[in-house]
């Protein structure tokens, strides 16, 4: 399954990005990492069946200038029209809450964090994205969002000392899926064993391989 990786902005580097994937490589998966906002069109996107956002609205980690302008959104509603998947991570919520057409193809939008702390993270039983995983607790950005989709299907809820958010949530987008996880602002969260599940998970659901 060939995925486009869109990354790297000021606060969120490739590098944390690609070794939070580059394991589930061995599950079936052939990442092509975009890094350079300039370097992305709705063609080149077009190619692939399926696109992971973990990249905020920033052209680089070198380039604080906005990579996906507001003519160009639309984009993505497109691509989901024609079937294909959508797998949002972490910083792929930020800056996009100006974008009202991105803001609802996501279905949420991140808001702010607090200090980075000890997080929770509690799937909701029986849904295809927590199979097998467990609860956990991680050191991470504890993202607060502003939910605009009613219809989003919340199947995960972090939990630190500054409250409860959804924290993972699919939704249906046309012929294809959307899914988006919340946590993710540091290597270890990335590759922590019950992450790394509902990442697989993820991947699989928004690709429509189970």
């Amino acid at each position: 399954m060939r995925a486009l990786v869109l990354c790297d902005d000021t606060w969120h580097p490739a590098a944390t990005v690609r070794q939070g994937l580059e394991p589930l490589r061995a599950q079936g998966f052939d990442f092509e990492y975009l890094e350079d906002g300039t370097a992305w069109s709705a063609t080149r996107m077009a190619e692939f069946p399926l696109v992971i956002l973990a990249k905020a609205n920033i052209t680089s980690s070198t380039v604080p200038t906005p990579w996906l302008a507001a003519e160009s959104q639309s984009a993505f509603q497109d691509f989901l029209r024609n079937g294909n998947g959508l797998v949002v991570v972490h910083g792929g919520t930020c800056r996009y809450d100006q974008l009202p057409t991105m803001h609802s193809v996501i279905g949420g939008a991140f808001v702010r964090h607090p200090d980075q702390c000890a997080v929770t993270l509690s799937p909701k039983p029986a849904h295809p994205v927590t199979a097998g995983v467990a609860s956990f607790t991680v050191f991470d950005e504890h993202y607060f969002m502003a939910m605009n989709d009613a219809r989003a299907d919340v199947f995960l809820n972090s939990l630190s000392k500054h409250g409860v958010q959804p924290a993972g949530w699919t939704r249906a987008a046309g012929a294809g899926r959307v899914c988006v996880l919340t946590p993710g602002h540091n290597r270890e969260v990335w590759q922590h064993p019950e992450f790394q599940k509902l990442l697989l998970n993820a991947l699989r659901w928004a690709a429509k391989m189970n």
